[in-house]
């Protein structure tokens, strides 16, 4: 009998696609750092310790630093501070000026460039704060910021005006305040913990205010929204693990844009997460030439699953001040959703969303598979740009009967 060879599927490359080798897991390695001892490589307090923070260093480490990117890194600390740990800086690659990893890193000077409709806090945050560090704009939850620190800088965050204090924001959370606040607003079910990056915070800290939120009896469930495990995945220790799993159910969101970012080093950290079980989530932001594709995208999104973690928002990048340079357009967005949608595995298909500007909360943005709807019929389009219709009266009631053919003029 002959053997029966399988095939990829429709919509599977073969395993020497280009996006298959995206889906690859490879260490970071330890690149101008291969001398420095293992136990202070995993160490994170020596990878904050060992930033690159000065255009100096990016310069010694980074020689091939076009001129837009030596003028940001001089001027970065005026908005946003310089900031790469080492691990997460041996993902660059120092040939390639549009590197998805050193776009979202590495300064430059359309930094300093502000539209007249880019602001500088574009969800409104500070407006909805009704105590220094909480931001409360849906009914049920609040934001609860921690600190203004980060392991290492995007250069589109959201909240640039406060995160390193580089453009004087003078950012100092007030637990007390806040979690008072909490205490007394019943309505308040879920605090995300969020800043600056949570994990920063000692294990000892951190269990001090997760034990304190944990014992307003409202509070239902509690999340972290973080970047650790993806900028300094050894912060992920078995001790940090631990002391999460007493505050269950608890959530954290982590923040990856490519695939480049899930190393083993990041597998290993989230799933040290996983086992704890903690539910993971990822948000990515949809960014020029770092994910604005949609092989990339769909490989993110499958690695993401392979690393136990679900694909939660893809957001449209905000209107932060100095971000054009970054920002990809809603028509690419949907596109992207296009070629996920019914191509891969619906847990890998994020929410697609605008933080609508000025403070109008997330809004979910999707391709049209509602073509119409009219009496008798709702017409909707699959993946495929098939048409199909599903019957359903006016009211919204089911059909009791068959609906009556319209003609196609009337589908409209």
């Amino acid at each position: 009998m002959q053997a029966e060879h399988s095939s990829p599927g429709r919509d599977e490359p073969p395993s020497g696609h280009p996006q298959q080798q995206l889906k690859k897991f490879q260490t970071a390695g330890r690149g101008f750092w291969h001398d420095v001892a293992a136990a202070d490589w995993n160490d994170w307090r020596w990878q904050l310790k060992h930033r690159i923070t000065t255009v100096e260093q990016l310069q010694k480490f980074l020689p091939t630093l076009t001129p837009e990117e030596s003028a940001g890194a001089q001027l970065a600390n005026t908005k946003l501070a310089l900031g790469i740990t080492p691990y997460f800086f041996n993902l660059i690659n120092p040939a390639d000026e549009n590197c998805p990893i050193r776009r979202q890193v590495v300064p430059r000077l359309e930094e300093t460039h502000t539209a007249s409709w880019e602001m500088s806090d574009p969800c409104g945050e500070d407006e909805h704060s009704p105590v220094p560090g909480l931001v409360h704009r849906y009914p049920d939850r609040v934001l609860f910021l921690v600190t203004d620190r980060c392991a290492s800088y995007c250069r589109y965050c959201t909240r640039s005006r406060l995160v390193s204090n580089a453009s004087g924001y003078d950012f100092h959370p007030e637990f007390d305040k806040q979690i008072a606040y909490i205490a007394a607003h019943p309505e308040i079910r879920d605090v995300l913990l969020s800043g600056g990056d949570p994990l920063l915070l000692s294990d000892e800290k951190l269990e001090n205010l997760l034990s304190r939120l944990r014992a307003i009896p409202h509070v239902e469930f509690l999340r972290i929204g973080t970047r650790i495990p993806i900028f300094l995945p050894q912060r992920i220790t078995s001790e940090l693990c631990a002391m999460l799993k007493q505050f269950h159910p608890l959530f954290i969101s982590v923040h990856t844009n490519h695939p480049r970012e899930l190393t083993t080093e990041v597998r290993d950290a989230l799933g040290r997460l996983a086992d704890a079980g903690i539910p993971l989530g990822n948000q990515s932001v949809l960014l020029k030439h770092v994910n604005d594709d949609a092989d990339v995208m769909k490989a993110l999104m499958q690695k993401l699953l392979m690393c136990r973690v679900k694909p939660y928002y893809l957001y449209q990048c905000d209107l932060i001040a100095g971000s054009a340079h970054l920002r990809a357009s809603v028509a690419k967005g949907l596109e992207i959703m296009e070629k996920l949608r019914g191509h891969t595995t619906g847990y890998a298909v994020p929410t697609y969303v605008i933080d609508a500007p000025g403070g109008g909360g997330k809004v979910p943005i999707n391709p049209e598979y509602v073509l119409c709807r009219n009496a008798g019929r709702v017409l909707i389009r699959n993946f495929e740009g098939k048409v199909f219709e599903y019957p359903e009266n006016a009211d919204g009631k089911p059909c009791g009967q068959p609906p009556v053919k319209l003609a196609a003029s009337q589908l409209v």
